[in-house]
């Protein structure tokens, strides 16, 4: 049985030795243009967030497309760290498409149980946020100038979920603090990229929005859709990542390894 065994091994062997050997003579140069493209992966949470900050961000559109067929214009170098990502452990991509619903709630929860539970210290979560959950993704003046609060029947005032909190400075040694910035006291977008979570946007939700402002006639400014999309983009939250459509990068998020949430 065993010299079945290693015979059986060393046949698969030969057969990737030739299937690796058939795909380097047939497409060298893809092979080379697609490690080009690919970044090394981030090996922790501390690395990824260093990496995201450093990566670019477009925010100086004069108008935009309703699809995106060119890298430029959404956060290519930061979509390609957060989906390169390496760290041993578990992943998740949550579906926030709800902005009543208890998104932030849910992705602390399950930093707090990953991360003390189940010792996943550089436990990755990442928001694909789209839908009217989209909004919070937005700063306050655009929130001002085109009246957000009347698109959700005045569920929220104002964009209060990118606010701190008041126990957002309390010691953040004491995890154990029922009061204490771990806690249900703490959901805000602010507290929650600190702890490394990556709000990625969605180009589809902000022309759609456009869309229903030039509609519902709040549109101040008398500007064109591919330009009220163009501001909005503008005005995405700092540490936001562009990306051409949630529903098409969900995929992506899955092929590179993240569980699926729906929020």
């Amino acid at each position: 049985m065993t010299e079945l065994l290693h015979r059986r091994q060393a046949m698969i062997n030969a057969g990737l030795a030739v299937t690796v050997g058939a795909v380097t003579m047939v497409a060298p140069k893809a092979q080379a243009a697609q490690a080009s493209e690919s970044p090394v992966g981030a090996a922790t949470l501390r690395d990824l967030a260093t990496r995201l900050a450093k990566a670019p961000r477009r925010r100086d559109f004069k108008t935009v497309p309703m699809i995106l067929n060119d890298r430029s214009l959404w956060d290519n170098e930061a979509l390609s760290e957060v989906l390169a990502y390496r760290a041993d452990g578990p992943r998740q991509a949550y579906d926030n498409a709800m902005i009543d619903a208890p998104w932030l709630n849910l992705m602390r929860n399950a930093l707090n149980a990953q991360i003390w539970s189940y010792d996943h210290p550089n436990f990755l979560v990442v928001s694909a946020t789209h839908g009217t959950a989209h909004l919070a993704l937005f700063d306050q003046a655009m929130w001002d100038k085109y009246q957000f609060a009347k698109l959700i029947d005045g569920k929220f005032k104002a964009n209060t979920l990118i606010n701190e909190t008041s126990v957002a400075t309390k010691d953040a040694a004491n995890y154990q603090d029922p009061e204490g910035i771990y806690s249900p006291r703490n959901n805000s977008i602010p507290a929650l990229q600190r702890r490394g979570v990556v709000f990625l946007a969605c180009h589809n939700s902000i022309w759609e929005v456009s869309e229903k402002l030039i509609a519902a006639n709040v549109n101040p400014d008398k500007l064109s859709h591919d330009k009220i999309a163009a501001e909005l983009t503008n005005h995405l939250i700092d540490g936001a990542v562009l990306t051409p459509g949630i529903v098409a990068t969900l995929p992506e998020l899955q092929q590179a390894g993240f569980f699926y949430i729906r929020g």
